[in-house]
Order: C-alpha cells, then sequence, then structure tokens
C-alpha cells in the first residue's frame, strides 16, 4: 500500500506537468486545426529561462520561486506571440501540410538556436523554492512535488476561468466553433490566435520550470519526449478538449510513473505510444473529445 502511494503522488506529480504542456496543444488546435509542434521547445525556452532568471533572485524562497515563474512565463508569452506572428500567420488559409512543415522547422530552428546560445552541455536547474521532505506515514513527497501539485491545478483552474468567464474566452471558443463566422461578426482573429499562442505557451513554460525543479538537468533538446508525452495525453484526452488534455496528462504521468516502478521499467517511454496506438484504434476522436462531421 505504501508503494501504491508513493507511486500515486509521483505520477500525480508528473501527470500535472503533462497536463500543462497538453493544454498548449489542444488550444492551438481547438482554435487553429493543426498541431503546433514547436510548443515543445517553447517548454525548453521556459526551463532555460527560469535556469538564468533563478540566479538573479535569491535561491531558496517562496516570493522568488513565483517571481522568477511568473517571468519565464511572461517571456514564453511573448516568444509564443512572435512565432505566431513570423511563422503562422503568413501561412494561414494554406494548405495544413505547409504549417505542420513549418512548425516543425520552427521546433529545430529553436531546439538548434538553442545549442548555440545555451550550449550543448546538460545544466544543473538552481533551487527555486525551499526544499523539504515530508512523510505521510512511511510515504515520502519532497516540497518540489507539493509545488507542482498546487501550482499546476491552479494554473489549469485559472485557463478554465479565462476561457470561460472573460470576452476573450468566449471570442477564443467563437473562433474555435467557426473562425469565418466569428470574424464575420467583430472578433479581432488576429488578437485572438496571439492570445492563445500567448495562454498556450505561458502554461508550458510553467511546466518547464516545474519539471526541471522535480528532473533538474536541463538542455536545449529536453523538451522532446515531454513534448510528446504531452502529445499523447492531449489525443488521449481528446485533442481540442482542456478537460480532455487534462485528464490524459494525468492518466499518461500516473501510468509512466507506475510502469516504471515495475518489472518493466525499461518499457516506460513505451506506454505513452502504446497508449496512444490503442486510443487511435479504439476512440480516435480521445475520452473526452467528439466526433465531428467534416465537409469534403
Amino acid at each position: 500500500m505504501t508503494e501504491f502511494l508513493q507511486q500515486l503522488i509521483n505520477g500525480l506529480s508528473l501527470g500535472a506537468i503533462y497536463a500543462l504542456l497538453a493544454l498548449g496543444y489542444t488550444m492551438v488546435y481547438g482554435v487553429l486545426r493543426f498541431i503546433n509542434f514547436a510548443h515543445a521547445d517553447v517548454f525548453m525556452v521556459g526551463s532555460f529561462a527560469g535556469y538564468y532568471l533563478g540566479r538573479l533572485v535569491p535561491g531558496g524562497t517562496l516570493w522568488g520561486g513565483l517571481a522568477v515563474l511568473a517571468a519565464a512565463m511572461i517571456a514564453c508569452a511573448l516568444l509564443g506571440v512572435l512565432i505566431e506572428r513570423l511563422a503562422y500567420r503568413p501561412l494561414r488559409g494554406g494548405p495544413t501540410l505547409n504549417v505542420l512543415i513549418t512548425a516543425i522547422g520552427v521546433s529545430l530552428l529553436l531546439q538548434y538556436s538553442g545549442q548555440i546560445i545555451f550550449g550543448a552541455t546538460p545544466r544543473t536547474f538552481p533551487q527555486l523554492f525551499p526544499v523539504a521532505q515530508f512523510h505521510l506515514g512511511r510515504v515520502g513527497i519532497s516540497s518540489n512535488q507539493i509545488v507542482v501539485i498546487v501550482v499546476a491545478p491552479l494554473l489549469i483552474a485559472g485557463l478554465q476561468l479565462v476561457v470561460f468567464k472573460t470576452r476573450m474566452g468566449m471570442a477564443m471558443r467563437a473562433v474555435s466553433l467557426n473562425l469565418k463566422a466569428a470574424q464575420l461578426v467583430g472578433v479581432n482573429i488576429n488578437t485572438v490566435i496571439s492570445f492563445t499562442f500567448a495562454l498556450g505557451s505561458a502554461l508550458a513554460a510553467a511546466g518547464g520550470i516545474l519539471y526541471s525543479m522535480n528532473y533538474p538537468s536541463i538542455d536545449p533538446l529536453m523538451g522532446v519526449m515531454p513534448g510528446l508525452k504531452a502529445f499523447t495525453a492531449a489525443i488521449l484526452g481528446g485533442i481540442g478538449s482542456l478537460p480532455g488534455a487534462a485528464l490524459g496528462g494525468l492518466i499518461l504521468g500516473g501510468a509512466e510513473t507506475f510502469v516504471g516502478g515495475s518489472q518493466f521499467s525499461t518499457y516506460k517511454d513505451a506506454i505513452a505510444f502504446g497508449i496512444l496506438i490503442v486510443i487511435l484504434l479504439l476512440r480516435p476522436a480521445g475520452l473526452l473529445g467528439r466526433w465531428t462531421a467534416e465537409k469534403i
């Protein structure tokens, strides 16, 4: 029982990070109907932003850690807007394949630019929040895991409020439902799409910092595997569904953690792609996704 609870806590912590990253994929898909493959590399940039900003503030303090988290989210939000403006907006209305190829190109650009700017050598992520180890009976939980379990749900709840309780959120939902109709009734499409990229990129930055706090070795290619797993989580929950992305992240994080703690630990990275194959075969719309008819 103790081992089960320990694995459950570890799975919730990892799954919450995947959920933050998956939400960015699903928001962009919901508005523009394409997968932003560069999203995982914004996650990496967020980690490095936290690395450099963390060296400028007093280490191991609550307010210092929150300040670094907020600053990294703002920096990556601006990066997301820049990517959308320079790379994706000129291709809007063109073939989807062109946008997908461009997304892969932007992803590679960020990865190899990161190797030039930050260096290819892995770095140790600094201590942002006070570090302590707590015990519930024989179950151990670190303060960094507590930060993840607290901060990630707060960010997801904040996203829900923005999407469902604000005028901008209403505009996002209108564009997701019918872009042309939303434009006809006066919605500024460019503003809505830029805001969507900013919001998704900010969540990716938060995910990058929370991930790096618990797995403290960072490098310019660190976003590749978490990005693929978060994409799988978005598919699992139902691409385009915000609750689905969060649920998919938690399921995938839990599954990976339990497999990693079993005799099949060498297959823990394969579990995500096994789940992806199964869900595409049995329920392509995802757990919370809905079938939609498309005109050809």
